[in-house]
């Protein structure tokens, strides 16, 4: 068992927010940040960040509005991709991260191509990308808000992990130990007892006040890093066409599909653990010889 089988915890001011940060690994490693998906939290990577803390100092934050951070007292402003990676930044600067590598699930993704389309490209070194593009299709977006717009409610911590197994079944599959943790770290208690989900519903926001952010090709084609795209087989957010045109502008990316799930692969199983960890260690070489 690696030494970094546990995170330490820590909460972050940046921007007048206080961000939660799992910490994995030793801080004079080189740097990988990982953010997570809309409605989930920085837990969903510990079996990848357990693996990849053995040679980097990995940081898992959660965004502002889900998991440990605080919400948003400014949801239109501030629950958007521009918003979240001025917060990306922040956090950066913070542990003192000139350039990191960055690995982001959906949202997270999202995030990382801002970075590296914009004016502070360089300080990151690479980037792998799970199941996300520079467009989102509408029926996507549809079915995301379908789940995601009413928080449910939950009597018992078991009625609650039958819930989210059944309705994150496109992750894929993943051990016992995967689904436990995500009910755990999921789940918060509201003012009359019941369970319920651990994010600020404005969160959805993001599909109308920036719409605009789910649509960056322009974005997209000035990204010149080293980059990898991971697509879930059957995934309704990153479809073959969308991959197709990310393959052939801008980084044109290495990819791999991950069969036997939807939006957006767990990655927790031991083989998808080894596959990522070459991934990256692929994408380093790759920015040594260019740079």
């Amino acid at each position: 068992m690696s030494q970094w089988s546990q995170p330490r915890h820590a909460f972050v001011p940046v921007l007048g927010h206080e961000i939660y940060v799992a910490e994995w690994g030793d801080r004079s490693a080189p740097p990988l940040v990982m953010w997570h998906g809309l409605a989930r939290t920085s837990r969903d990577f510990d079996e990848l960040a357990t693996e990849l803390a053995r040679d980097h100092f990995v940081i898992c934050p959660d965004t502002i509005g889900r998991g440990q951070s605080s919400w948003s007292q400014h949801p239109e402003a501030e629950y958007s991709i521009k918003h979240y990676t001025q917060i990306a930044l922040g956090l950066m600067e913070h542990y003192g991260m000139e350039q990191a590598g960055w690995f982001g699930t959906s949202m997270g993704g999202l995030i990382g191509m801002r970075i590296a389309s914009g004016p502070m490209a360089d300080r990151l070194n690479y980037l792998v990308i799970n199941d996300i593009g520079p467009e989102v299709p509408q029926p996507a977006i549809d079915r995301i808000l379908a789940y995601a717009a009413e928080l449910p409610c939950f009597d018992t911590v078991a009625e609650a992990d039958r819930w989210l197994r059944a309705t994150y079944a496109p992750f894929g599959v993943a051990e016992d130990a995967f689904w436990q943790r995500m009910a755990a770290t999921s789940l918060r208690r509201k003012g009359n007892g019941k369970l319920t989900l651990h994010y600020d519903p404005k969160i959805l926001v993001q599909f109308t006040a920036s719409a605009k952010e789910l649509l960056s090709w322009d974005r997209y084609d000035r990204i010149a890093l080293p980059m990898h795209v991971i697509q879930g087989a059957a995934s309704d957010i990153l479809p073959p066409q969308i991959l197709q045109r990310m393959c052939a502008n801008g980084p044109r990316p290495t990819v791999t599909t991950v069969q036997g799930c939807g939006h957006a692969p767990n990655l927790s199983m031991p083989t998808d653990v080894r596959f990522v960890r070459e991934v990256i260690s692929t994408l380093e070489v790759d920015c040594s010889t260019s740079g």
